[in-house]
């Protein structure tokens, strides 16, 4: 990969020295770097741990030099544009795409958010075949706190029941209910069998005496096999641990992790707790990650909440569902009494799925912002731009199996040809690599942004967005990401942007190279004839109006109306029947979003296309069921304005001419009320009356039996 540092440093406005060796013989370079104070940047990850460790040895070494009292270092960043920019067919005119990694790697950090804060003191709780939970806990050794659940005897992991010595507490019963999180886990079982482990001695002389072998050995009798013999009983009187007339008892305990053995695990959403893992018996990854949870952690707390935008609920009516329903941490739930939804933050992964497919905004990612998300977005394509590169793609990728595959398919590239067996007995033969227009970006979870960061891409003047997806994601999050995708593409192919913008690419391993590869070399799609300026906002609602307004400025087609996809879409009408509909108007008090209003002069129902969310919380609440959505983007200048799209006649009090209600509204009323016997002659006339009128008229009637007269 031939690198100019002179156009390099022109595009970034700095001077640059190209090094070759920095790892190994220029290293006094790197090392003269970092005492300088200022900010480094290493453009290679390939030796991100020596770097570190010379740099901590740097630090060290100066912190007893009087000259360097006082004296700190700058962070040392890593971009690799080795493997995603170098290693590749297309390296030769890979300089634009360096050029933009470089520049959106100077960018600042994130801004600190609030934390979630996890305390662990070791208390762990193994739940299993009892003979496999001591093994597991053997392997454990002495910095865990542990306590075992018996799940039986057992002996399908080889273990053969318990051993003879006990060293640790073992509970044991039916287990009824298992929540919680690192640090703050509750058990709750019921507690229903005649041995009392916290008595027993094992001794073994139950299991010896016991006519049926209704006990095994994890010292549980099985009341299915057992005749009433007794001699259990009789054989254990000196420890006295079994008692068949002990009633059941209910029993909670706290734990700080748990180690579950169990083919049917306690949590089945795909993203487990944090601090609950599975372990297979041969895997030791999950016992290593449980001697490294003891202490205190903190992890960002990754979304904002907004109660006042929720589309959620309203008077007792459920809209919007979407997070609730995409969460795989089973971290959302709704909260009927406060009709909202609520998150937890301690189950919460960070995903960022429900800000996706939240219609209103009123769930948002906070670490990163979207608004830092839209910089950093914005400084790669200008900057690849700047540099001369043409129809770039913005490739959305994990921090972690994203990254890894990229790497794979990056030395697949460089290697192609040259040795064989390398993917699974496949060769690198015709491998391209990571194309010279593609821009990565990696991302803590590749669903935390939507539509509206995407369409702001295309405004600044990306040619296509690609998430890649791994065996990391849950399913549902593919099923979001392509609904989500279905309405931007409509939105781009209805104003005349030729070509496919948006795409989802699936790669598990390196078996799935040679697909990623092929995907990675699509043809560009059109790009807009004029990037945009505006900034990525808080709000996504005013960002995804931003993109909107410039997409539509600079479409090849003009249209009216475009169709969007019924499932997924933010965007949308309401369609109106108005033969049954009678103006109650309770459809404008369940909006939240401000789309449906109401005229104080007149009896009219108004709604302004541009707010609403399409939530259905309206069509829910109508009484008439007069209501239904219409996803669809409307181009005209009506989209913005209050348009009236039901009106009807007044009804005038029949007393004082006032008008106080639709005339269908009253017809309605007095045709459902007539035939009740508490609305007859009198009482049927005050429905025709205004609330003053209806009032008088009540104490002023001679024939009215009042409650003083009782």
């Amino acid at each position: 990969m031939p690198l100019d540092p002179r156009s390099l440093g022109a595009a970034l406005n700095e001077n640059l020295t190209l090094h070759s060796a920095l790892c190994r013989r220029e290293a006094s370079a790197f090392l003269k770097a970092i005492e300088s104070g200022d900010e480094v940047l290493v453009a290679c990850t390939q030796e991100k741990r020596l770097f570190t460790e010379l740099a901590e040895q740097t630090q060290e070494a100066a912190r007893g030099l009087p000259e360097r009292a006082g004296a700190g270092y700058a962070p040392i960043r890593f971009v690799n544009i080795r493997e995603t920019g170098g290693w590749s067919k297309d390296a030769a005119q890979a300089s634009p795409k360096i050029a933009a990694l470089l520049a959106a790697a100077h960018l600042p950090e994130p801004e600190p958010v609030a934390t979630v804060t996890y305390k662990s003191a070791g208390r762990l709780l193994i739940i299993g075949e009892l003979g496999a939970a001591e093994h597991a806990a053997e392997l454990l050794g002495d910095e865990l706190d542990i306590t075992l659940f018996t799940q039986g005897a057992g002996d399908t992991m080889g273990y053969g029941g318990a051993m003879q010595e006990r060293r640790y507490p073992v509970l044991g019963g039916q287990i009824q209910a298992l929540t919680g999180w690192l640090g703050a886990f509750e058990l709750k079982w019921l507690r229903n069998n005649p041995i009392n482990l916290d008595l027993c001695t094992r001794c073994n002389a139950c299991l010896v005496a016991c006519p049926e072998d209704a006990i095994g050995l994890d010292y549980q009798i099985d009341l299915g096999l057992c005749q009433s013999h007794r001699a259990c009983v009789t054989a254990c009187k000196v420890a006295g641990a079994i008692d068949f007339s002990r009633a059941p008892e209910a029993l909670s305990e706290t734990f700080d992790l748990v180690l579950d053995l169990r083919a049917t695990p306690a949590f089945t959403q795909h993203a487990l707790p944090q601090g609950y893992l599975r372990w297979n018996g041969r895997d030791a990854k999950p016992l290593l990650q449980l001697r490294a949870l003891v202490g205190e952690f903190e992890k960002p707390r990754f979304f904002v909440y907004k109660q006042k935008l929720c589309a959620h609920s309203r008077n007792a009516k459920t809209g919007c569902t979407a997070c609730i329903d995409v969460c795989s941490a089973s971290a959302i739930s709704s909260d009927s009494h406060r009709q909202q939804i609520k998150v937890n933050p301690n189950l919460c992964v960070g995903c960022g799925t429900c800000t996706t497919v939240c219609p209103s905004g009123a769930l948002s990612y906070a670490y990163p912002r979207a608004s830092e998300q839209g910089v950093k977005i914005k400084t790669l394509l200008s900057t690849y731009t700047r540099c001369g590169g043409k129809n770039a793609a913005l490739l959305l990728h994990s921090q972690e199996g994203g990254t890894r595959l990229l790497g794979d398919l990056g030395r697949a590239a460089q290697l192609e040809g040259a040795i064989k067996g390398a993917t699974h007995g496949g060769t690198y033969q015709g491998t391209h690599g990571v194309p010279a227009r593609v821009l990565p970006i990696a991302l803590w979870h590749t669903s935390s942004l939507g539509l509206e960061v995407w369409l702001t891409a295309v405004a600044y003047g990306a040619a296509q967005v690609w998430v890649l997806l791994t065996d990391e994601e849950a399913p549902q999050y593919h099923e979001a990401l392509r609904s989500q995708m279905a309405v931007a593409q409509a939105i781009l192919t209805g104003l005349g942007y030729q070509g496919e913008h948006f795409r989802l690419l699936h790669a598990r391993d390196a078996r799935d190279l040679a697909a990623l590869d092929r995907d990675l070399q699509a043809p560009p799609a059109q790009c807009v004839s004029r990037s945009a300026s505006f900034a990525v906002q808080a709000d996504k609602r005013a960002t995804l109006e931003l993109a909107l307004d410039h997409l539509i400025a600079h479409a090849p087609l003009k249209a009216t109306v475009i169709a969007l996809p019924a499932s997924g879409s933010p965007l949308g009408a309401l369609a109106i029947n108005k033969d049954t509909c009678t103006l109650c108007l309770s459809c404008i008090n369940a909006c939240p979003a401000g789309a449906l209003q109401d005229n104080p002069q007149s009896p009219q129902l108004k709604f302004i296309e541009k707010n609403c969310v399409q939530c259905g919380l309206c069509v829910q609440t109508c009484p008439e069921k007069s209501l239904s959505l219409v996803p669809q983007l409307n181009l005209t200048p009506q989209r913005n304005e209050a348009v009236v799209i039901n009106e009807m006649q007044p009804y005038a009090c029949v007393r004082c001419s006032k008008p106080f209600g639709t005339l269908k509204a009253i017809e309605a009323m007095l045709g459902k009320l007539g035939g009740h016997s508490m609305f007859q002659g009198a009482a049927l006339e005050r429905l025709k009356m205004c609330g003053d009128c209806r009032v008088i008229d009540i104490y002023s009637a001679q024939n009215e039996t009042k409650i003083t007269d009782l």
